[in-house]
């Protein structure tokens, strides 16, 4: 189908103009386009931020009837659009819904400058949509049709995250591999990874699909039945059905990027001292600064190809539902499995001081 790369994700939020000013001054953002009043949109309004290959839609309604205003009220600020580039934007269209897709915008042309671009939407699963975008012109400075470009003087800096290596999707129980099935007929992804994780308190089961040449990852998470309320029920209670559970952001030297990440106000899970104790001994020698990996919480796990760092900060709105991931790879081409386990066990911490943590047959009763 020509599905080559993950151009922006585009989330539906209360206020796009506080969004922003969150992106930019949390992670280090940069405001690059706009489309509202003053550029004709009488229905929104959508600032695109930008840091490196990372970009980022941010877009809310202009009155409280919008479809937009709608989606905000049943998921709070949620991902709406992960838009991925295309050979050809026609060709993806008809075969992603000939398998399954749901037509939402017809395969449209926009001319602007001198350069073409052609976009369609199709429904994936819930109200997760996903645009295909074909470049006619590889665009340097590339900003959505119907924008318009800021110069803005901003104080923020950039905290070196650098491209998305992956989007994660919750779906309910029983519903991963609907979930799987449709992703390779209709987008003709194929299955790279799969993992089970259960602790004392949840369980959970995933799938990882990539495009043909691996640059677009998505992993499929479904919470085990019969357990206690794990993460992955955790969300899909508090969204309100399934939807897209973190964004996984690369970065090249993990360290730097957390410190300034924290500096910034941003909170991350708290990882048990215990953890590190035993990391040499799970992993064999580590190169890098253990005190530093255990003064800001970072993860390790090795396979047969490197290492993987990584760190999953606090829920980034007022529900706890939506969160990054930060992650580095060092020759590793995994997804942490090592570390699961211990994030399900940090994770199920801030539930219990939620009041989140019930089992399920608790939760099916009430």
């Amino acid at each position: 189908m020509g599905i080559k790369s993950i151009k922006y994700v585009e989330f539906y939020v209360g206020n796009a103009t506080q969004a922003a000013f969150y992106y930019h001054n949390a992670f280090g953002f940069e405001p690059v386009a706009i489309a509202d009043l003053k550029t004709g949109d009488r229905e929104r309004t959508s600032i695109i931020v930008r840091q490196n290959d990372v970009n980022l839609v941010l877009t809310s309604a202009l009155s409280p009837d919008n479809p937009i205003a709608e989606f905000v009220k049943q998921h709070g600020d949620s991902v709406r659009d992960v838009a991925l580039t295309v050979d050809d934007a026609q060709a993806a269209f008809e075969q992603s819904v000939k398998h399954g897709a749901i037509p939402l915008r017809s395969p449209t042309r926009h001319e602007h400058n001198g350069t073409s671009v052609v976009t369609a939407t199709v429904g994936a699963y819930g109200d997760l949509v996903h645009t295909f975008i074909q470049q006619d012109q590889e665009l340097t400075d590339w900003v959505l049709p119907g924008y318009q470009k800021l110069d803005m003087q901003a104080n923020g800096h950039a905290t070196g995250l650098a491209a998305i290596d992956h989007v994660a999707l919750c779906v309910e129980a029983t519903q991963l591999g609907q979930l799987v099935n449709f992703y390779e007929r209709a987008f003709g992804f194929q299955v790279l990874h799969q993992e089970g994780v259960v602790t004392q308190q949840s369980a959970m089961n995933s799938e990882v699909v990539q495009n043909q040449d691996g640059k677009i990852k998505f992993s499929l998470m479904e919470p085990r039945p019969n357990h206690h309320t794990s993460q992955i029920q955790e969300y899909l209670t508090f969204h309100r059905g399934p939807g897209v559970q973190h964004i996984a952001l690369l970065c090249h030297d993990i360290v730097d990027t957390v410190r300034a990440l924290r500096t910034n106000g941003v909170g991350f899970l708290r990882t048990p001292h215990t953890y590190y104790d035993a990391l040499e001994n799970r992993l064999g020698k580590i190169e890098e600064d253990q005190q530093a990996l255990r003064d800001l919480g970072i993860l390790v796990d090795r396979d047969q190809s490197g290492l993987l760092f990584q760190i999953f900060t606090m829920p980034l709105y007022a529900r706890p539902t939506a969160f990054m991931e930060i992650i580095e790879r060092k020759g590793s081409h995994g997804f942490g499995s090592g570390n699961i386990k211990a994030l399900f066990e940090a994770v199920e911490l801030e539930q219990a001081a939620r009041g989140t943590l019930t089992t399920a047959k608790a939760q099916s009763a009430s």
